[in-house]
């Protein structure tokens, strides 16, 4: 038996430049592979950070650049190539992952990339976790608030911090969240540290550069211990290997899906237009203000967005419903509006109840959209007025579904359920 022979590389194009390789820096610290170092023994110019630069074997003479502000690197990498000036970019971990490898290609820089093991890999890792069910999400050159929504709403979340947006940053908001912190810092060199903490711990601690975060769900007994779910399991990871993509049972679910008293829920017919409206994702923050049940923020939870669902009465169903649909949903109880002032700033709110006193209050903190549902019409100018008042362009529609019921002898009838308004208010 003969062993099949590896097929040949491209021939090179005369005239040609060569890609920039980009050349990942490993953050478990092993040394560079045969590859890499043919790289950079064969460079013109080398781009780095100056950590990176000072840890490769940069040849005698070769020209090198120091990154801070990334676009005079690209516009050097950029007159390099054209000039047939072999370039080489160092990079942490995997720079194809929120890395320089997008930006190299947006400039339409040919690349050739060299990978070495992502910093999230290496944080998982030294923790000793599994994260094939974890999301990935950077807050470096971007709003933290993203990233931090993304930590509230799912159980396992990766974050690539950056000063001011880092660690202290994501636990201070994380208060309230049932969550441990795994803070990896300096991966890779003999300054490494990992530390398991609190959010509150996070929040109290000045943090190196870099580092990662990870933000898992399920609470340790102490600082030092991993969280674990059911079966050891990081927390509860949804079984399409999807955390944050859309629910593979849908959403405007029957209202037999989730439990609540005298038919006090909100109708899937409803439902499917505010949860529509209201715009969940991955990064956002949605309020469910007099919750319920909480089928409007459970369903905007299972479209990846993070919700806080607000209720006076401390026996409602709405923890229970969130746990059978297997989203993590906030609950806070108190009366409203008082118990919305310690909540952190929303993107998105649904108001299923309370008066108008709740709608200036939610009015007041400047939320994207306010989806309002109201069965009275007597409430409805009073709303509409309100929110305009408020800066809002309103529009709003009466739903008034019939659903088809049976008969005796197998004929069917329409059953019409009670109009409902829904009022939308968006920031210009």
């Amino acid at each position: 038996m003969t062993r099949p022979q590896p097929l040949p590389g491209p021939a090179p194009v005369i005239g040609v430049p060569e890609p920039v390789v980009v050349l990942g820096m490993d953050a478990a610290g092993r040394p560079l592979p045969p590859p890499a170092l043919a790289a950079l023994a064969g460079a013109g110019l080398v781009v780095g950070a100056a950590r990176h630069l000072a840890a490769v074997p940069v040849p005698a003479g070769v020209d090198t650049v120091t990154l801070g502000a990334l676009a005079p690197a690209v516009t050097r990498l950029a007159a390099a190539h054209a000039a047939g000036v072999p370039a080489v970019v160092l990079a942490s971990g995997d720079p194809g992952l929120f890395g320089v490898v997008r930006r190299l290609r947006a400039a339409a820089l040919p690349v050739r990339v060299l990978p070495a093991v992502s910093s999230v890999a290496a944080a998982f890792a030294r923790a000793g976790l599994d994260w094939d069910g974890a999301v990935v999400v950077t807050a470096h050159g971007r709003e933290l608030g993203p990233a931090l929504n993304a930590c509230r709403a799912l159980p396992a979340v990766a974050v690539l911090t950056a000063p001011d947006a880092g660690a202290a940053e994501i636990g201070a908001g994380l208060a309230g969240w049932s969550r441990r912190l795994l803070v990896a810092e300096h991966l890779g060199t003999p300054a490494e540290r990992v530390t398991w903490v609190s959010p509150e711990q996070a929040a109290g601690r000045r943090w190196a550069d870099p580092h990662v975060l990870l933000s898992l769900a399920g609470a340790a007994d102490d600082a030092g211990a991993t969280p674990t779910g059911p079966g050891g399991a990081v927390g509860p990871v949804r079984d399409d290997n999807q955390p944050a993509a859309a629910p593979a049972a849908g959403w405007a679910l029957p209202e037999s899906a989730y439990r609540h008293r005298d038919s006090m829920i909100t109708k899937a017919e409803v439902r499917a237009l505010a949860v529509a409206r209201l715009r969940p994702r991955l990064g956002r923050l949605v309020w469910d203000v007099g919750a319920g049940s909480g089928s409007v923020g459970i369903e905007c939870a299972l479209l990846g967005a993070a919700v806080i669902a607000v209720e006076r009465d401390p026996t409602a169903p709405v923890a229970g419903n969130a746990a059978r649909h297997g989203v993590d949903v906030r609950v806070v109880t108190g009366d409203a509006p008082a118990v919305l002032a310690g909540l952190p700033d929303p993107d998105a709110v649904f108001v299923g109840g309370g008066g108008t006193d709740v709608l200036t209050a939610v009015a007041d903190r400047r939320p994207d959209r306010v989806v309002v549902t109201l069965a009275a019409l007597d409430r409805v100018a009073p709303a509409v007025h309100l929110l305009r008042a408020a800066g809002y362009t309103v529009t709003g529609s009466q739903l008034a579904a019939a659903r088809l019921a049976d008969l005796p002898g197998g004929s069917v009838r329409l059953a019409a359920t009670n109009p409902v308004v829904v009022l939308t208010g968006e920031r210009p």
